[in-house]
């Protein structure tokens, strides 16, 4: 990997795989009950008491976490092209006006530690109207609260059958249709302070084009852990700080496994270069690694 000058790079203990780059390297402990995700689950819940339960993870729970990640890793943003960091989601909300997103968007970013999907949301004060398609074992294990409060929506896997799947669709058209935004991991599996971009999946980018929405690319980037923030945490942690780029609009005119590729290729070019990367470890889709 080669990234531009003063691009930090943490020095981690992990031994990170190099032929498979979707090795689920986080252990959690699966110890929580949690209803079957298979055909029969409520995938789309607009019952009142989810929405209450997002509503409030959105209005005080994020809000909170985000002190928090400023405190613990530094947590700062910018927007791409300018030299200012900000602390604050006003300046991104501001700038983010200039794009038409009245049909939502999907935001993605590189899975690299485990607040990484607070520190974007937090980035422009992201609203309830947000669903997240998740790794459905993970919904029991302890951040079970977590994952539903800021609208987490578990993906059946292959053993609950093609009618599993099928309803599982079916609600994130439901929630297209009313203007819902989404967040996607494409790397799918976490390595913590993984600096190289991996190989992205096409679900975030099939979405978009179905859904004719645009893509928001955003990169998860470190700096050295120093001051004051020694005290919050471990010196091998670096802080962390969240660069955000501008939408990539999906063309429907175009065939759809030719524009899906394409959208795939732009945003992990774009993340790479948002990130600092020049040349990457990695290919941009799986396709690519044999």
């Amino acid at each position: 990997m080669e990234v531009t000058e003063g691009t930090y790079v943490p020095q981690v203990k992990t031994d990170f795989p190099e032929d498979d780059p979707y090795v689920g390297l986080y252990k959690p402990v699966y110890d929580r009950d949690f209803p079957a995700v298979d055909a029969n689950y409520p995938y789309f819940d607009e019952s009142p008491a989810n929405k209450r339960l997002v509503a409030f993870g959105y209005t005080f729970v994020l809000r909170l976490l985000g002190w928090v990640l400023r405190l613990k890793y530094g947590l700062r943003w910018q927007i791409e092209g300018e030299q200012k960091w900000h602390r604050s989601s006003c300046p991104v909300r501001k700038w983010l006006r200039q794009f038409d997103l009245s049909r939502g968007a999907i935001t993605i970013a590189n899975h690299c530690y485990r607040h990484d999907c607070a520190s974007v949301l937090t980035t422009f004060h992201a609203s309830s109207h947000t669903r997240i398609p998740m790794f459905a074992p993970n919904f029991r294990t302890k951040d079970q609260f977590y994952l539903r409060i800021v609208g987490g929506v578990p993906i059946p896997d292959a053993e609950a059958g093609l009618s599993a799947m099928k309803a599982f669709n079916a609600a994130f058209d439901q929630y297209n249709e009313k203007g819902y935004w989404f967040h996607i991991f494409p790397e799918a599996k976490r390595w913590d302070w993984y600096k190289p971009l991996r190989p992205f999946q096409k679900g975030a980018f099939t979405m978009a084009y179905k859904y004719n929405k645009p893509i928001l690319p955003f990169a998860v980037t470190y700096r050295p852990r120093t001051g004051i923030y020694r005290l919050f945490g471990p010196k091998d942690e670096p802080l962390t700080q969240v660069i955000i780029g501008k939408p990539i609009y999906p063309d429907t005119t175009q065939p759809r496994a030719a524009e899906t590729e394409r959208l795939l290729n732009e945003t992990h070019q774009t993340i790479c270069r948002l990130a600092g990367i020049k040349h990457n470890t990695w290919p941009s889709s799986p396709l690519l690694l044999q």
